[in-house]
């Protein structure tokens, strides 16, 4: 194979169409633009979505819905999660390690949801819990060291 010899797969390039070249040529007169208006112009186009005027469409529905940028890096953990937790001491790596939190996790909370059988000592500062969670963990014999 030489680089002087390489061309385009057969078919893949289509000729190039010169509009405006009389009737017989099937592209004459309006050359394919239609008959007046702002498309027949030269230069004559606008930006997608545009209606001539008429509110667009994105323009008329309403907004709708948000998506969090910090929610992949917060996670919730239930009480009945935390009970399947085999240690007692609680660091944000071992949850991820457990599989009870994302990898990419960056703060826990705790909610109060299930009950505690078992004391656990939560030691990491990103891990946080709600009121009503820190009571059950401290009920349970368990305490929060940051």
């Amino acid at each position: 194979m030489r680089l002087n010899t390489i061309k385009p797969a057969a078919g893949s390039k289509r000729a190039h169409l010169r509009v405006g070249r009389g009737a017989s040529a099937g592209q004459g007169k309006t050359c394919g633009r239609g008959v007046k208006g702002q498309r027949a112009r030269k230069g004559g186009y606008h930006k997608t979505g545009f209606e001539g005027g008429q509110m667009p469409l994105q323009r008329r529905l309403p907004k709708t819905g948000f998506r969090s940028a910090m929610k992949a890096s917060r996670a919730e953990l239930t009480l009945t999660d935390l009970m399947r937790v085999d240690e007692s001491v609680v660091t944000r790596e071992l949850l991820i390690g457990a599989n009870l939190i994302p990898a990419n996790t960056l703060r826990v909370k705790i909610i109060l949801s299930g009950a505690l059988t078992k004391p656990y000592t939560i030691k990491d500062p990103s891990i946080l819990a709600t009121k009503g969670a820190k009571s059950a963990i401290e009920a349970a014999g368990g305490r929060f060291e940051a």
